[in-house]
């Protein structure tokens, strides 16, 4: 996700007006850090609020205890957000970047709630403003580090296709055998509740068995079912660290492929470890 920058004041913007602005989107100055730090920790009692009312026995208990606190929390996220727009240069491209879209949702679902009762359980869309943390603490070079696993990913999609084909592969062979294998028309369910019963549902059974998942809502009740179980988990085990192999390669190449080396011309990094000329400026290195 691409860093979204803070609004820069107007110039001809009143002092109070341009005060407010650092105080609400600047983190580096006391007052705007110690505003963040008490929007993120309102932002969590909201989060842990909306989730406590859905506990039904906190929620027919303390009905009013959670209504007065969602309300309080939303009418001060609703002045937070008016005061965005009024300290900003421009108020709708506030309101329509990221952070603005999400800051409306924050405070939607329970004026809403007036029309569709249950709708402020929405409000944990709140949880998405904790990325101001990013900001506030200073966490941004973080970023940089998932764009790093991010193109890790990417690069290595072909082998992690080639493995999730071989999982399919294995998964439409074992579904259908253990079906074949277990299928007794007449038979009673086993002691889990359930049998195979179709091809799909054994192909299932295949995939929760294969990912070491076991659900334990099919259990194969024949030897021979058996058997196919403890090789088809076998192979699970031995699959499983795969696709993390592949990252890690890419990972460990990304990191062998550039240095640290700034150009002292154009001051440019990410050069190749054996380079000896800029790649931007080819300036000598």
């Amino acid at each position: 996700m691409s860093r979204i920058e803070p609004e820069a004041p107007c110039p001809t913007l009143a002092p109070w007006r341009e005060k407010l602005h650092e105080i609400i989107f600047e983190a580096d100055t006391p007052a705007g850090k110690a505003f963040d730090i008490f929007l993120l920790i309102s932002i969590l009692v909201s989060v842990v609020t909306v989730s406590l009312e859905t506990v039904e026995e906190l929620g027919e208990q303390h009905p009013q205890v959670f209504m007065t606190a969602e309300w309080c929390l939303t009418i001060l996220f609703t002045i937070e957000y008016g005061l965005r727009l009024l300290c900003v240069r421009r108020p709708l491209h506030y309101a329509t970047s990221f952070f603005g879209i999400v800051d409306l949702l924050a405070i939607l679902p329970t004026y809403l709630s007036l029309l569709v009762p249950g709708a402020q359980s929405f409000a944990v869309i709140r949880s998405l403003r904790f990325l101001r943390a990013f900001r506030v603490f200073k966490l941004a070079r973080m970023l940089r580090e998932a764009a790093t696993l991010r193109k890790a990913f990417w690069d290595s999609r072909g082998k992690i296709v080639v493995f999730l084909t071989t999982v399919l592969i294995v998964v439409t062979i074992a579904g259908p055998a253990m079906y074949l294998i277990e299928y007794e028309p007449q038979s009673p369910k086993n002691d889990r509740g359930e049998h195979f019963t179709s091809i799909p549902q054994a192909m299932y059974w295949a995939i929760v068995t294969m990912t070491t998942v076991g659900y334990g809502d099919l259990v194969p009740q024949t030897a021979l079912g058996k058997l196919l179980s403890s090789v088809l988990i076998m192979i699970g085990y031995s699959l499983i660290i795969v696709p993390m192999g592949f990252v890690s390669a890419e990972l460990v190449a990304l990191k062998q492929s550039v240095s640290t080396r700034v150009c002292l011309h154009c001051r440019a990094e990410g050069h190749d470890t054996n380079a000896r000329h800029c790649k931007h400026c080819g300036n000598k290195l």
